[in-house]
């Protein structure tokens, strides 16, 4: 079966025959060769070929005849207009064998309809072998009864008719036997192609399995990234500027250094605690996973991130608009982690001066994340940043759309918005 085409093409072939399927082949041409010779010797004896036929010539036609069969799924169409032209020659010629001989014709003529793709070749081959053998067999009849050295024993129309009846029934046989092997020789055609179909759909499919696989290899990948790298980076980050800050005013003001220490401690703890659970849900499964993750992190925990931004040196103020409401896990998941993403930016980029505005706006449809800030903006994109890449992986993943930008006015904006499935009613409906 070939991997690249469908069998249902109409260009479809069947598959080559292969070396063990040619030498049974060739065993079953010389099988048939020796069991016609001692049917020859047999119809021979019992007078049905007449007496003056010559055994040379059986065996010289019934080696053409197997012999061409040797080469029947190499060159379907070639061996069975042979072995037709041999059949009707032995006859003229006097061979003296009729039974084996017309097996070997009849499996001429069903490999041809087994085994040649094109279909028209079939009909034409088939129709001409076919064709040629009524046209002999009618003419040998016509031969025969107005042969002069006919018996005798009937009168001539009652020696007509029963002439004329044997050629009906010769004629009526051959067509059965002729159709049988072109009906087999298509069934089995069909069923080759059948099965090749069901190959090639498993093929498909086993092939569609692995390349889901992979994707889902490489989705997880590119999830578990974006895990760490919000996770590091904010935590990084939060206590880098910490760092500076004790350092900085470490011998004036050792309280406020003490702070700065303690706030680092405290997001180191919970950098470890969320990377720890990172890993954990790692080891469990989907439903796990999912479970812990909108357990532990949501749009709740928004208030507790803008005061840890505040404690390191980002004056960061939050808003809520609209009826807060119960969002799906992965999306309040998606609006925590852009938050983080976002404030992490700001604070390695935007400069000292920088402040941060979050809000959160539940919409009739939608919910909203806005996070905006005063401070500088980068020329250019950094080298090999994928906070921006995260965020919008994220947003995508639950059917939001993304702004990120500068203002007009200055600062760089970040807003989320994420279609949800629940309406907020007006104030006053039912439902």
């Amino acid at each position: 079966m070939s991997d690249t085409l469908d069998p249902i093409e109409q260009t479809w072939q069947r598959p080559p025959a292969t070396v063990a399927s040619r030498r049974r082949d060739a065993l079953g041409a010389l099988v048939l060769f020796a069991c016609m010779m001692p049917s020859a010797v047999l119809y021979r004896l019992a007078g049905a070929m007449g007496e003056h036929s010559e055994m040379w010539i059986t065996i010289v036609w019934a080696a053409v005849m197997c012999g061409a069969l040797v080469f029947r799924r190499r060159w379907p169409s070639v061996t069975a207009l042979v072995v037709a032209a041999a059949y009707i020659a032995g006859m003229e010629l006097g061979a003296s064998e009729l039974l084996f001989s017309q097996i070997v014709l009849f499996v001429s003529m069903y490999t041809v309809g087994a085994w040649v793709s094109d279909r028209r070749i079939v009909r034409f081959t088939l129709g001409a072998i076919i064709g040629a053998m009524l046209i002999w067999l009618a003419i040998a009849m016509v031969t025969a009864v107005t042969d002069p050295s006919i018996r005798g024993d009937y009168n001539g129309f009652g020696t007509q008719t029963a002439m004329l009846a044997y050629f009906g029934i010769q004629v009526i046989t051959n067509l059965l036997y002729f159709g049988g092997a072109a009906y087999f020789g298509t069934h089995a055609f069909r069923s080759a192609r059948q099965r090749a179909e069901l190959e090639y759909r498993t093929m498909q499919l086993e092939q569609e399995r692995e390349r889901s696989a992979s994707q889902a290899v490489a989705l997880e990948r590119v999830r578990i990234a974006r895990e760490l790298h919000d996770v590091v980076a904010h935590h990084v980050s939060v206590m880098g500027v910490q760092a500076g800050a004790a350092r900085t005013v470490m011998d004036a003001n050792p309280d406020a250094a003490r702070s700065s220490l303690a706030n680092i401690e405290q997001n180191a703890r919970t950098a470890i605690d969320e990377l720890h659970h990172l890993v954990g849900t790692l080891r469990q499964g989907d439903d796990e996973e999912a479970s812990a993750s909108v357990s532990t992190i949501s749009t709740s925990q928004l208030s507790d991130l803008v005061r840890e931004s505040s404690e390191a040196g980002l004056p960061t103020h939050f808003e809520v608009h609209g009826s807060a409401r119960p969002l799906a896990g992965t999306v309040s998941l998606t609006l925590f982690r852009i938050a983080q993403e976002a404030l992490t930016n700001v604070r390695k980029y935007a400069g000292r001066e920088a402040t941060a505005d979050i809000r959160l706006r539940y919409l009739d449809f939608a919910v909203e994340l806005e996070i905006a800030n005063t401070g500088l903006v980068p020329v250019k994109p950094r080298p090999g940043g994928l906070g921006h890449l995260g965020m919008r992986e994220r947003v995508a993943a639950v059917g939001g759309d993304i702004e990120i930008g500068p203002r007009s006015r200055g600062g760089y904006l970040v807003r989320a918005r994420i279609p949800i499935t629940e309406a907020v009613l007006p104030t006053g409906a039912t439902a």
